[in-house]
């Protein structure tokens, strides 16, 4: 049978995924919501007290404020905020002192 290369849409219902913890930060977790053309999406969950570590984006990066507030480069965001970090900056003080949740696209 042929392979088709044509593209496809993909859905994902993210209530019936997994909260799983982060491999990079304890208090944060994340549910992945899908990958296409180099890029994916996640649902991302800070508790309160949470500092994301240091890190340089490799590609951009954008983040939603669904709930709660957290701080991106010395700005607050709240909900209905949204962040957009080019290629090449750097996050290193991340963080929520009240916890968040937000909508992060990123390059992979």
């Amino acid at each position: 049978m042929p392979h088709s290369s044509e593209p496809k849409f993909v859905f994902t219902d993210s209530q019936a995924i997994p909260w799983l913890d982060s491999k990079v930060a304890c208090g944060v977790q994340v549910k992945n919501l899908g990958k296409a053309n180099g890029r994916a999406m996640q649902l991302v969950r800070f508790a309160p007290g949470v500092v994301f570590p240091f890190h340089e984006h490799t590609g951009p990066e954008f983040i939603f404020l669904l709930e709660g507030e957290a701080f991106q480069h010395g700005q607050r965001l709240t909900a209905g905020w949204a962040g957009v970090a080019e290629q090449g900056t750097v996050d290193d003080q991340f963080h929520s002192a009240a916890g968040c949740l937000f909508l992060l696209c990123y390059s992979v």
